[in-house]
């Protein structure tokens, strides 16, 4: 009993049911990194974003265009550890890496940081009546969860994430998926040579 009270509020905590009101169009703070602006390939135009946005299978729709929720512990990412990075569902952008995300417990996706803070906006979100911070990609617009100020140290804040809403890339992908000024990040030190 006690289990399912605590998976309820997490579900209340992480979801976002605002239907019918439409997002406050994003307004970034920090200037994008031009890694941010041209790690994928290419960037889309809005007419490709808005083509995209209509093929969405129904629950990455519902998740990104409609402020949804996932469930706890039945979704893609909540328990990947691989190395790689998450980009944006529609738009490509990339979001966060596996080496800032962590166990939070709740079921889903979770980053103490982002990738690329000019790609990940937030915004008041006044539904279920609470204030919390919902997340939205710059380029896509997508909802992408909410953070919370509980994460761990050193920023101890906690994205939570829908994995419907992210599509991860493996760090032996990244070249080959148009993302390669991030393999960096993943590549192993070099070895220290001995002294005499």
């Amino acid at each position: 009993m006690r289990t399912s009270v605590i998976l309820a509020l997490f579900s209340v905590a992480c979801s976002a049911q605002a239907k019918n009101a439409p997002p406050p169009p994003p307004t970034p703070t920090v200037k994008a990194s031009p890694a941010a602006e041209g790690a994928f390939e290419r960037r889309l135009s809005d007419a490709e974003l808005a083509a995209r946005k209509k093929q969405l299978p129904p629950e990455v729709s519902n998740v990104t265009q409609d402020e949804g929720t996932e469930p706890a512990f039945h979704n893609a990412y909540w328990d990947n550890h691989a190395p790689g990075i998450y980009v944006d569902v529609v738009s490509g952008e990339p979001l966060f890496t596996s080496k800032e995300k962590f166990d939070s417990g709740t079921g889903w996706p979770s980053f103490w940081a982002p990738l690329e803070r000019a790609n990940v906006l937030t915004h008041s979100d006044r539904t279920l009546g609470m204030e919390r911070s919902e997340v939205r990609s710059r380029i896509g617009n997508s909802h992408l969860g909410h953070v919370f100020d509980d994460g761990p140290a050193p920023t101890h804040q906690r994205y939570c994430m829908d994995s419907a809403s992210l599509r991860f890339i493996p760090a032996d992908r990244l070249a080959a998926e148009g993302y390669g000024s991030y393999a960096k990040l993943f590549a192993a030190p070099a070895p220290q040579s001995a002294k005499p």
